[in-house]
C-alpha cells in the first residue's frame, strides 16, 4: 500500500511544475531552444556568463524559504531532464528552512546553448560564479545523474565552498571508456535525429528503470520533443550531442574516492544506467551499470562517505521514493 501510495504521490509532484502536456496541446508553437514557453515552478533569473570567449546566459531559480535557517542548498540536474523536475525537492528543502539555488547549466534547458564544446570545469566554473553573485560562500550541494559527475568536480575544484555533496543516482561511477569505444559526434548527431518521442520514451523508461506512470515522464519527453520545430534546433542538438560526449571524455569515477566532503551516495537498487552501453561490445554490456555496488565501493574508500540503496528504485530516486528520500536527505544535511 505504501509503495502505491508513493508512486501516485510522486506522479502528482512531477506534474505540478510543468504547465504544458504534449498530449493536450498537438498544435501549438515548438518551445525555443532555451524552452521559450515552457513553465517552470519559480521565477527563472539569468547570470551573464563567458566561455570560451563566448557571451552566454545561466539560467537558476533561487528560491527563499519562509524561515531561513542561514544554509543553501544548490541542485544539480541531470542530462535528459529540465531543472524545474526538482519541484518536489525544492519544497522540501525550503520547508526545513534551506534557502535552494537551481541552475540550469550552459548547454540546458533555460540556458544559453553554447557553439563550442561542454566541459565540466567550466560548468564548476559558472556554477562557483553563481554562488559568488548571489555571496553564498559555502553551501550544500545535492546532484542528481550527470549533475553528479559535476558535482565530483566542483567537490574536488573548490572544496571550501561545499558543505555537503549528495550524489543522487549519479552517473561516472565508472570511466565508460573503458568499455566503450570513441563514437564520432556527427554519428551521435545522425542518431539523435532520428529518435521519436515514442523512442525517447522506451529509452528513458529501459535506461533509467523508472517506477512512475506513464504519464509523469510526458513532461521530459515533452520538453524535449517540442524544441524540434524550431529554427534553432540544430544549434540545441549539438549542445545536447556535446554533453553526452563529455560524459565520455571527462570522466570523473577516479576522482571520487578523493573528495573529503561529508558525502551521501542515494542510489536505486534497479538503476543500472551506463551511458554508452549500446555501443559496447556485447560480451562487456552486462558489467556496466552496477551502480549501488559502484556506490559502495567508491564509499568505502572516501574518508567521510556512505552509501544507502533504496529497493525496487530506478533512476528517478527523489521523485519515485519521495519521503525516504527526504528521510535521507535532511537527516544527512543536518550533521
Amino acid at each position: 500500500m505504501n509503495r502505491i501510495f508513493s508512486a501516485a504521490l510522486a506522479a502528482a509532484l512531477v506534474t505540478v511544475p510543468f504547465a504544458s502536456r504534449a498530449a493536450d496541446t498537438p498544435q501549438r508553437e515548438p518551445y525555443g531552444i532555451a524552452l521559450e514557453g515552457f513553465t517552470y515552478p519559480y521565477p527563472v533569473h539569468l547570470l551573464p556568463v563567458v566561455n570560451d570567449g563566448e557571451q552566454l546566459s545561466m539560467a537558476y531559480m533561487d528560491v527563499a524559504p519562509a524561515q531561513p535557517n542561514g544554509r543553501a542548498v544548490v541542485l544539480l540536474h541531470g542530462r535528459n531532464f529540465p531543472s524545474s523536475y526538482w519541484a518536489p525537492v525544492i519544497r522540501m528543502l525550503n520547508d526545513a528552512g534551506y534557502r535552494v539555488v537551481v541552475p540550469d547549466q550552459i548547454g540546458f534547458g533555460k540556458s544559453s546553448k553554447p557553439s563550442g564544446e561542454l566541459h565540466f570545469d567550466t560548468l564548476a566554473r559558472n556554477t562557483i560564479a553563481l554562488l559568488d553573485h548571489l555571496k553564498i560562500d559555502k553551501a550544500d550541494v545535492v546532484a542528481h545523474s550527470l549533475g553528479g559527475m559535476l558535482g565530483v568536480r566542483i567537490a574536488r575544484g573548490y572544496p571550501d565552498r561545499v558543505a555537503h555533496l549528495v550524489l543522487t543516482a549519479p552517473i561516472g561511477l565508472e570511466d565508460y571508456r573503458l568499455y566503450v569505444p570513441p563514437t564520432p559526434t556527427e554519428t551521435i548527431i545522425e542518431t539523435e535525429e532520428k529518435l521519436t518521442a515514442d523512442g525517447y520514451r522506451k529509452q528513458l523508461q529501459t535506461n533509467y528503470a523508472i517506477k512512475l506512470p506513464p504519464d509523469a515522464i510526458t513532461p521530459f519527453i515533452d520538453a524535449r520533443f517540442h524544441i524540434k520545430g524550431s529554427p534553432d534546433y540544430p544549434r540545441w542538438l549539438h549542445a545536447f550531442v556535446s554533453s553526452g560526449q563529455m560524459i565520455y571524455r571527462e570522466p570523473v569515477a577516479h576522482e571520487i574516492p578523493l573528495i573529503t566532503e561529508p558525502t551521501l551516495f542515494i542510489m536505486g537498487a534497479v538503476d543500472h544506467n551506463a551511458p554508452g552501453r549500446a555501443n559496447a561490445p556485447e560480451a562487456l554490456r552486462a558489467k556496466m551499470g552496477q551502480n549501488a555496488e559502484l556506490a559502495k565501493e567508491l564509499a568505502a574508500k572516501m574518508p567521510n562517505a556512505r552509501a544507502e540503496v533504496i529497493p525496487n528504485t530506478g533512476h528517478l530516486v527523489f521523485l519515485e521514493a519521495p519521503e525516504k528520500y527526504k528521510e535521507l536527505v535532511l537527516g544527512f544535511l543536518g550533521h
